[in-house]
């Protein structure tokens, strides 16, 4: 069972790095560091839990979450995000599998955590296309609000309530996807 919800830590995680980059590692340093719902990081990924790592993801979510709320910047943001999100994801992933052996780790994190984000990332990234041409880009600040409190809930899903993950996933690509088709009917 230990297994089954390290799995699905690691989904939130990955799935929630699509959506922003840095809140979810931020949450999971976090919980390391105070021992939240029994999170602790050992072997490679132990610094996670550090006063530095926490202080580091802390400025970078804080940074990401306002700079993803002005239209032009949050394209340079996507963009930007393509190619590092999955690697976070990836990651996030590893570190959440504890005690595996870190090449283990690894290789499922890039396999299961990197392809989750992306494909969050993917879907995400049609919504704000579609945001962006059905209205300019005026609804993308709201949109990015809404993104980081499914962040926000699906990481804490995942250190509190893991059994839930992948209907939580299940429903927020779910959403995207409805949302990018009906704004592409609409237009």
């Amino acid at each position: 069972m230990q297994w089954v919800l390290a799995i699905f830590l690691g989904l939130s995680l990955a799935a929630s790095t699509g959506l922003n980059t840095f809140l979810p590692l931020a949450l999971l340093s976090a919980a390391a560091k105070w021992h939240v719902a029994g999170i602790q990081l050992t072997g490679p990924f132990a610094w996670l839990g550090s006063d530095a790592a926490l202080i580091a993801l802390g400025i970078a979510t804080l940074v990401e979450i306002i700079a993803d709320k002005f239209p032009a910047v949050d394209h340079a943001l996507d963009t930007f995000g393509t190619f590092i999100r999955p690697l976070v994801g990836s990651a996030a992933f590893a570190a959440a599998l504890g005690k595996a052996d870190p090449a283990t780790a690894a290789i499922i994190g890039l396999i299961v955590g990197g392809t989750t984000t992306f494909g969050v990332h993917a879907a995400k990234s049609g919504t704000r296309v579609a945001s962006t041409a059905s209205t300019m880009g005026c609804a993308n600040p709201v949109i990015s609000i809404a993104e980081d409190a499914t962040a926000l809930g699906m990481t804490a899903t995942g250190l509190f309530l893991p059994l839930l993950v992948p209907f939580v996933i299940a429903g927020v690509v779910w959403i995207l996807v409805s949302f990018a088709r009906a704004v592409k009917r609409r237009k």
